[in-house]
């Protein structure tokens, strides 16, 4: 069996609201192998989007293990740990983990083909292949054109390029068709899993999305940890 892409576990993080301690993911634990796509469902607020910022780096948890490609950040750390893991987590991001968000994370300034190209070349692979991601995702013809001069499901397309230019190990996608119309949302799904399955990196996707949800292998249910007891 293929080594792990992802784990996590006994993770905890809370947040503090009017002075009072607002728990949002308790003891939570997850494994994710090369080729898997797991959903992460659960209702507005349960914490899809905090587990996910938890599984890149951008937030810490209270408690916990994570280890991605092979690098493990363990809470509680010491102080003097800080700096390294902050270093350690921008590599994994640099490199390794791609992050699609509902809205297409493109810089305005540059066409879709150089947001591509800039792409890969942050995570280290040499450029030239920017239109062959951009045909594959069904958007060559609008490769030259700006992110103001494409549609909303071309510039998620672009998105996606942009993930499957720097060959992650892992995807992360936080509600990648949310803004999008059914149709529009279901094109953008299809070529999210097609290239995911081509590549065979790992998946982790939280939606609120029940058909969406089901394409993937395994699911997690938030709401049915829900540490802090409600519906």
């Amino acid at each position: 069996m293929s080594s792990a892409v992802l784990v996590a576990r006994g993770l905890s993080k809370d947040f503090t609201s009017g002075g009072q301690r607002v728990p949002v993911l308790s003891g939570l634990s997850l494994c994710v192998r090369p080729g898997e796509s797991l959903a992460v469902v659960g209702r507005s607020g349960s914490g899809k989007s905090t587990l996910l910022n938890l599984l890149c780096g951008l937030q810490a948890p209270k408690e916990g293990l994570i280890t991605v490609a092979g690098e493990s950040f363990r809470r509680p750390r010491k102080s003097s740990e800080r700096s390294d893991d902050d270093a350690r987590w921008a590599e994994l991001r640099r490199r390794s983990i791609g992050v699609v968000f509902q809205e297409a994370n493109l810089m305005p300034a540059l066409s879709l083909v150089d947001n591509v190209r800039l792409r890969a070349h942050l995570a280290g692979h040499a450029t030239g292949g920017e239109r062959g991601w951009l045909e594959r995702l069904g958007v060559g013809a609008e490769a030259d054109r700006y992110p103001d001069q494409v549609s909303g499901g071309q510039a998620q397309r672009a998105a996606l390029a942009m993930v499957f230019a720097m060959a992650p190990a892992l995807i992360l996608a936080d509600e990648p068709t949310g803004s999008l119309d059914r149709h529009t949302a279901d094109a953008v799904a299809d070529c999210l899993f097609a290239m995911q399955g081509d590549s065979g990196c790992a998946l982790v996707l939280a939606t609120h999305d029940s058909e969406l949800a089901a394409r993937c292998d395994h699911l997690l249910d938030l709401s049915a940890l829900d540490p802090a007891g409600t519906e």
